[in-house]
């Protein structure tokens, strides 16, 4: 089932297939529901898997002016779909996101899975926050493409790259990505405090997936929650980025059954 629904005045595309337990697949950052064609209809033989596009990507709207947050999308979402709890799944940005709902809306989540994630208030390394700061340069320099293109090289993506087929899918959600947050002041609303300080209200069950090849940021995060959330996994993907799910997409898809299963 593909629709769109509306949520907190803005436009939301979903899709939902299968039954049982429901599941939520929330994408990265300039990224889509296309991420996740490698886990959608697998999970959906066993779940009810819902993806999709977050507020500003795919084929959501974008923000407004107006002050929003992702977390309260999610659970307009979520209640619009009928779906009282879930399994939440994300990577990167999506998993910042998945763990921010989690923490003001513990009792709706099952479990998270998070995959090569983002930790609100996590302290970026300078090295990471200056690769990032140069999309943004580029941006003033050149516009959206410039900084589509400055993104696309970010080493975040230098294993994904490597694999014709991922790069591929890559540049494709990159390039119809409509580069809003690389023009517009995001009014988007986060967690206070922020996440990476309450990590110990975390209670549910946790797997945190990340790339043998990701950055040190993204493996130092994946450590800390590991560290600090009382029923954490840790799973390491050999041989694999940042983009875990696309890059080995049978390993990922393996964890997140056997996980999901076991509890």
């Amino acid at each position: 089932m593909q629709k769109f629904i509306q949520v907190n005045n803005s436009r939301l595309y979903c899709e939902t297939s299968g039954s049982g337990q429901a599941v939520v697949l929330i994408h990265g950052f300039t990224l889509d529901t296309r991420m996740w064609d490698d886990q959608f209809l697998p999970l959906a033989q066993q779940f009810q898997v819902t993806r999709y596009d977050m507020r500003g990507f795919g084929r959501s709207d974008v923000p407004t002016g107006e002050p929003y947050s992702h977390v309260d999308d999610l659970a307009g979402l979520l209640d619009e779909l009928g779906i009282a709890q879930a399994h939440l799944v994300g990577l990167s940005k999506g998993g910042a996101v998945a763990i921010d709902f989690a923490l003001t809306h513990p009792g709706r989540v099952l479990s998270l899975i998070l995959i090569d994630t983002v930790l609100g208030g996590f302290a970026w390394s300078a090295e990471g926050s200056a690769r990032d700061g140069l999309v943004w340069q580029r941006t003033r320099e050149g516009g959206i493409a410039a900084a589509k293109t400055s993104w696309l090289t970010h080493p975040l993506f230098a294993p994904a790259m490597g694999q014709p087929d991922v790069a591929a899918r890559l540049e494709q959600m990159i390039g119809d990505y409509s580069g809003w947050h690389f023009v517009n002041e995001n009014p988007e609303i986060g967690l206070e405090p922020a996440a990476a300080f309450r990590l110990e209200e975390l209670t549910m069950p946790l797997l945190a997936i990340v790339g043998e090849l990701d950055l040190p940021d993204f493996r130092r995060i994946t450590d800390l929650i590991a560290g600090q959330v009382p029923q954490a996994h840790q799973v390491m993907v050999p041989g694999a980025g940042h983009m875990a799910n696309m890059e080995a997409p049978e390993q990922v898809l393996e964890a997140i059954t056997a996980f999901l299963v076991s509890i």
